[in-house]
């Protein structure tokens, strides 16, 4: 089952094809308006992640089904799912997230920079204190522009950038309306220091799969160079081979240690890579990865069967660009 599937459709059709005539997937949402519904076997509508109820309801939906894996698509249920994680398995149901201190740190902005920069690894300068951030401009140990956005966000909601102190007054407010009017809310609620700023890093962007198997153990990279965006996800992108990246994600995986596929955005600063987000789930990029030859929805279920799965399973060929479209589709 694929909980908060959204606009995923693509990961129910993944694992339609991984699975064939021996299994069923299963989807859910809070709501019916997913694409996804129209090509999973089974669809149910739940609970609000952070309603009593979402639990106790899938706990209840897997057991009268006898869905044997859960994975979720959406960063905010990662959290409740790592920590429900073991009620999950004395039913049956492996639920494939990272422990919850992992999913805490890449939901957490603030987390992951102090994560990233205690380790060893290159982050942009981050701070979650405007009146610091204008203090280290005025002595020149910062430089416009900075970007300005959720501590913990998702989707690119809200995220700008701010070129002189008016701009950054003005986004820290819009910041914080947004954050108080969406979903972040409640992920945001456990502090007052909401909004986080970071240094504009300038070089070529790429993102990144760092896979894992399910006892944490770094098993591959595939990197791909980010050629167009669109609202916070790669539109075209070019599979890649940047040794200096996939060694820095390679190591950075061996310290996560966290559970199948951690996708990472990337900057590349002369000639060094610095780290911007990690995201404990499969991401908008894994397409491309797929694409490449890459099947880590057959590698889960092969793991969770107990089977060896083949490094060629987890490779993706260089060289490949990819295109998102965009078409029309009734349910």
């Amino acid at each position: 089952m694929l909980t908060s599937v959204g606009r995923r459709a693509y990961m129910v059709k993944y694992f339609k094809e991984v699975l064939g005539n021996e299994g069923k997937v299963y989807v859910c949402n809070s709501d019916d308006k997913s694409i996804a519904f129209k090509y999973a076997d089974e669809k149910v509508i739940s609970p609000l992640i952070y309603d009593e109820n979402y639990i106790p309801f899938l706990l209840d939906y897997c057991r009268k089904n006898t869905i044997n894996i859960v994975i979720s698509l959406f960063d905010i249920d990662l959290l409740m799912l790592a920590r429900h994680k073991k009620e999950f398995e004395e039913i049956g149901t492996k639920v494939i997230v990272s422990d919850s201190q992992v999913v805490e740190v890449c939901n957490d902005k603030w987390k992951t920079y102090n994560f990233l920069k205690d380790n060893g690894f290159h982050a942009p300068l981050s701070f979650l204190n405007m009146g610091e951030v204008v203090n280290k401009i005025e002595v020149g140990e910062l430089s416009y522009p900075i970007v300005v956005k959720p501590r913990y966000g998702c989707g690119s909601i809200s995220v700008a950038m701010a070129y002189d102190e008016e701009d950054l007054r003005y986004l820290t407010k819009k910041a914080n309306e947004d954050i108080a009017n969406s979903y972040l809310k409640y992920e945001s609620a456990v502090t007052e220091e909401k909004v986080i700023y970071q240094e504009c890093l300038k070089g070529q962007e790429y993102g990144a799969d760092i896979i894992n198997d399910l006892y944490g153990e770094t098993q591959n990279v595939i990197v791909r160079k980010k050629i167009a965006m669109r609202s916070g996800e790669t539109d075209i992108a070019q599979l890649v081979d940047e040794p200096i990246i996939k060694d820095t994600l390679f190591r950075l995986g061996k310290y996560t240690k966290h559970i199948a596929n951690m996708d990472c955005d990337v900057f590349l600063v002369d000639g060094v890579p610095y780290v911007l987000e990690m995201n404990a789930r499969f991401g908008g990029g894994y397409p491309f990865s797929h694409m490449g030859g890459c099947n880590l929805p057959k590698a889960i279920v092969d793991w969770v069967k107990g089977k060896i799965v083949d490094k060629s399973t987890i490779s993706a060929k260089t060289g490949i660009t990819g295109y998102k479209e965009i078409y029309i589709t009734e349910i």
